[in-house]
């Protein structure tokens, strides 16, 4: 991982405080370079999420993902983007939620302090025979779409938009979260940006053929990826490795070709990876029983050229968010039942009637 040094001191509300203030509960996710645990501040009561910065080695410096992901997140202040409290600091050796020490033997450790949400989109979206109405769908897309254009107007690309780094809480606000592939960009697009980023399934054409010279269409092309996924049922591109995905992504848009994406073939890997035969766009075809604003403004999303793909700030003008029926209001939305503490309970009834059969079978779990 790259990594670069810093002093915590550079950074306003960097290490004032020790993890020591809060109560970890829980594991409730793994971020690009460490747990993330819920957690509950000892003097308030609060409840957080804990985001851990392993400092295994500490010539290696402290990573630049994570400086840079506190950066942006110090910057970036809406309704719809992940709220960033603080940065606290452990030296020592690490104790998990039970109170254990870690095996690990970590020399120390940085936390981001984030605050806590209660559900997200993947995990909502996917619930066993249940369905969003097309209401709470616009809803979260307009919140998804406002928090974007806000990243993309303070200059920063996420560059990680799925369901499960879509964050949603009882009250029915959505927020982007894990800003650990963010970063910021110039508006020329000329600088050379990794194409390693976004998660396979919604990652876009320009990325899987090389270009190292993007902009906000990138995240577009994931949002695109997302609305669909949430009007289909399921994932639309579920590409098994770079070279599959290219192909499902010309088998739903066409091929692409110097007509309907001029510059095309100057991408370093198009000739490499170009289709064998001609493929036609078929994205009218496979979602014919979308509602037609609804298929006009996936089409815009998932259109090849980058240069011609709508905008988060156009898409929310979209004649799709002022047509019957209108986006629900976020505090309408139902209230979940929070999948971490579900989780929790069902491996606590798990670990129960584990314990419940030995006894009754004591000869079938010998002693080790």
């Amino acid at each position: 991982m790259a990594t670069g040094q810093l002093n915590l001191n550079e950074l306003p509300s960097c290490g004032s405080r020790s993890v020591d203030c809060f109560e970890k509960l829980e594991q409730i996710g793994e971020g690009h370079y460490g747990q993330v645990y819920m957690a509950r501040e000892i003097k308030t009561g609060q409840i957080v999420a804990l985001k851990k910065i392993r400092m295994d080695n500490e010539r290696e410096g402290f990573p630049r993902t994570a400086i840079r992901e506190i950066k942006i997140l110090k910057k970036l202040r809406h309704e719809n983007i992940i709220r960033f409290k603080e940065i606290v600091t452990f030296t020592g050796p690490e104790k998990d939620e039970q109170g254990s020490a870690d095996g690990n033997k970590n020399k120390g450790s940085i936390y981001i302090v984030l605050e806590y949400m209660d559900h997200d989109l993947q995990r909502l979206a996917h619930r066993h025979g249940k369905r969003f109405t097309v209401p709470q769908i616009k809803c979260y897309m307009r919140q998804l779409l406002t928090g974007l254009h806000y990243c993309h107007l303070n200059q920063v690309l996420h560059r990680d938009l799925k369901g499960s780094n879509l964050l949603i809480d009882n009250e029915g606000n959505l927020k982007l979260a894990d800003f650990g592939l963010a970063r910021f960009f110039s508006n020329d697009h000329n600088g050379n940006l990794t194409n390693h980023v976004i998660t396979l399934g919604y990652r876009p054409p320009e990325l899987l053929l090389g270009t190292t010279k993007y902009g906000p269409a990138v995240d577009m092309w994931s949002v695109g990826c997302i609305f669909a996924e949430l009007l289909y049922g399921k994932p639309i591109l579920p590409g098994k490795d770079e070279h599959e995905q290219l192909n499902k992504i010309y088998e739903l848009c066409g091929a692409p070709d110097e007509v309907n994406w001029p510059g095309v073939s100057k991408i370093p890997w198009y000739n490499n990876l170009k289709p064998t035969r001609p493929m036609k766009r078929r994205v009218r075809e496979v979602f014919k029983h979308f509602d037609h604003y609804a298929l006009e403004l996936v089409e815009r999303m998932l259109t090849l050229d980058p240069s011609q793909r709508i905008s988060a700030v156009d898409a929310l003008d979209a004649e799709y968010f002022w047509k019957d029926p209108l986006p629900c209001d976020p505090k309408s939305l139902p209230k979940y039942e929070s999948l971490h503490k579900f989780q929790t309970e069902k491996k606590r009834q798990h670990e129960e009637m584990a314990k419940r059969q030995k006894l009754r079978h004591p000869n079938r779990y010998p002693q080790s």
